[in-house]
């Protein structure tokens, strides 16, 4: 999975960035908007971190939905192989 995948997919994988980052409120997704580094921004504001911790649990994010995809992916994956 890459950046440009999450942001053609930006609204199905608001619902999973709010489980991982639960003190970002509905205006900052609006205002992140599928943007990486408004994204990282947000996350060092929110949770004052540095900005490389930020840069790296978005990277740890990215690659763990190129591991395991949103349902309706894994399912359509599993549909296909049947």
């Amino acid at each position: 999975m890459n950046w440009d995948q999450v942001q053609g997919k930006w609204k199905q994988y608001k619902g999973n960035m709010r489980q991982k980052w639960g003190k970002l409120t509905d205006d900052d997704f609006d205002v992140i908007n599928g943007q990486r580094e408004v994204l990282v921004g947000k996350i060092q504001e929110r949770y004052g971190t540095a900005k490389d911790a930020a840069e790296n649990q978005v990277d740890e994010w990215v690659n763990s939905l190129g591991a395991s995809g949103t349902e309706s992916e894994r399912a359509a994956k599993r549909a296909s192989h049947s």
